[in-house]
């Protein structure tokens, strides 16, 4: 047992320890992964967060699938704020959040651990208690029942004994000190990620072809595992990578490009040991574990850092873990990874780097956007990092501020919005306005079609071309809001109304007469015949 009492002895020693959490990434929370984001919104330094400066935050957790932010401090509150549309904040409403808020309705609790998915949080107390809210489709609460969807105050899980907490986009696993149930999982079992050798899928009905998966509410202890004692976990989109006190590797779930580490893609419905990490190469006790929504990272043998799954948009996948050697000679303390980026604290340093589209690697207003290879957060260096987390296009990082309170004090401070202002999601009513003129502007151009002279077409074709530049933005953030293609509206005939109120643009080119006279507003193509 003296790998459990070393990890015991690390989750002490950083439990006690609180720091400055400073932010970077976005905070347009309301249109992450949903429509494009302006680039005011990020925060491309590590920011301190108003309510949160000289608060001593001992603990951040972000999920790579998850648009919000659970932080915890050395008093055991727990602060949330970020997207609230499924209730993940907490709060009691669906209100979103720009601002740090206190979990009022934890504060009976000390909390010690949290974990957040895509629309769900998960707290652990001192006590081994486990508490949850937010979407609970899935049954990922592990509240036992999927009677409400929703969930917008803290209910309490049923497991007991509770280390440890992590989850995936609309899973949870727990890890618990119960002897022969050290992991319990809950959730979405459609690609196996919760390890009970099935993906539960059945028809919904007899007579039809469509696939659905049965929620499991009830955490449920990993059958297959019940002989090992697992001391890590970590959870990526659909995915779970698990230690046990024997430093032996386990991944299940879905194995898209490699992510599980086994040489091939194929998804394991059960726990399945990494070959790599056996024999003279096993996990130490002090190791760091962290998964990427399609990567999967932990140290190994020595400290060095092994990687695997896709690390980048280009090249080769990693099907097996490899060493990055980027990142040898370093002591790493902790690491997370985000959608597809990845913060290291090591040493006195702290280091990033992955794709990044809104400034969540921190290299600053100067800096690169992203970084293929690991690169030291310039800003930071000389800072001790307590702990880190990675979320959709943001980061958190929490640095102790002995001896460096003064280059604290000279980073900025982001204020955010008062709960309530701006919270509410525009309702995408562009698309249905832009049918009705259009209707009509198709007869009317497939009337004209037949009889159109080459110039006229070749003109109209000029003018529908610049039209259809101009709203490509909007069209492509409609359709990513919606989930609907918006381009089949466009561009049935030529000489249609645009339907947005441009008509005809003045011509130059046009010196008949009769092109000039009865030309109708907002339609194009051959005049009437005079």
């Amino acid at each position: 047992m003296s790998a459990v009492d070393a990890e015991k002895k690390v989750e002490e020693e950083q439990a006690v320890k609180g720091g400055e959490l400073l932010f970077c990434g976005t905070t347009c929370w309301d249109a992450i992964g949903r429509r494009k984001l302006s680039p005011e919104g990020n925060l491309v330094s590590p920011t301190r967060l108003r309510p949160l400066v000289g608060v001593d935050i001992c603990f951040v957790a972000a999920g790579c699938a998850s648009c919000h932010c659970v932080a915890v401090d050395v008093e055991g509150r727990c602060y949330t704020w970020g997207r609230n549309d499924k209730g993940q904040l907490g709060h009691g409403d669906k209100i979103q959040r720009d601002r740090p808020t206190v979990v009022s309705e934890l504060s009976k609790y000390k909390i010690v651990r949290a974990a957040s998915g895509r629309g769900h949080t998960v707290v652990v107390t001192q006590d081994g208690l486990s508490l949850a809210f937010g979407w609970n489709k899935h049954g990922q609460l592990g509240s036992g029942s999927v009677k409400n969807e929703f969930e917008l105050s803290p209910v309490r899980c049923q497991v007991s004994e509770v280390k440890n907490v992590a989850c995936g986009a609309d899973f949870t696993v727990w890890l618990t000190s119960v002897e022969g149930a050290s992991i319990l999982t809950a959730g979405l079992p459609q690609y196996g990620q919760l390890g009970h050798g099935t993906d539960n899928e059945y028809n919904t009905k007899d007579s039809s072809v469509r696939l659905a998966y049965e929620a499991q509410p009830r955490p449920k202890a990993v059958a297959s595992l019940s002989g090992e004692t697992i001391v890590k976990v970590a959870c990526g989109t659909n995915h779970t990578v698990a230690v046990d006190s024997k430093g032996y590797v386990y991944t299940w779930g879905f194995g898209g490009y490699g992510r599980l580490g086994h040489r091939e893609q194929k998804d394991e419905w059960s726990p399945r040991r990494v070959d790599i990490f056996t024999k003279h190469n096993v996990v130490p006790p002090d190791a760091v574990l962290s998964a990427g929504s399609v990567n999967c990272a932990c140290t190994a043998g020595g400290g060095q850092l092994y990687m695997w799954g896709k690390l980048k948009n280009t090249g080769d996948d990693w099907m097996y873990p490899k060493p990055l050697m980027d990142l040898s000679g370093w002591n790493l303390r902790c690491m997370d990874s985000g959608s597809m980026h990845h913060f290291v604290g090591a040493d006195s340093s702290c280091i990033s780097w992955g794709h990044a589209l809104s400034g969540e690697l921190g290299y600053g207003p100067l800096g690169q956007k992203s970084s293929a290879v690991p690169k030291k957060v310039d800003i930071l260096e000389g800072m001790h990092v307590i702990s880190v987390a990675c979320g959709f296009a943001h980061s958190m990082v929490v640095v102790d501020r002995t001896n460096v309170a003064d280059r604290l004090d000279q980073l900025d401070v982001y204020d955010g919005k008062p709960a309530g202002e701006g919270t509410e999601e525009p309702e995408e009513k562009a698309p249905a306005a832009k049918k009705t003129p259009k209707k009509g502007a198709v007869k009317v151009a497939a009337e004209n079609s037949k009889k159109r002279k080459s110039k006229e077409s070749s003109e109209s074709e000029e003018d529908e071309e610049d039209s259809d530049g101009d709203d490509s933005g909007d069209d492509s953030e409609e359709e990513q809001a919606n989930g609907k293609d918006q381009k089949s509206q466009r561009g049935r005939g030529r000489g249609q109304s645009s339907g947005r109120g441009r008509g005809r643009p003045p011509s130059a080119k046009k010196n008949t007469q009769a092109a000039q006279e009865k030309v109708k507003p907002g339609k194009r193509g051959r005049p009437k015949k005079t």
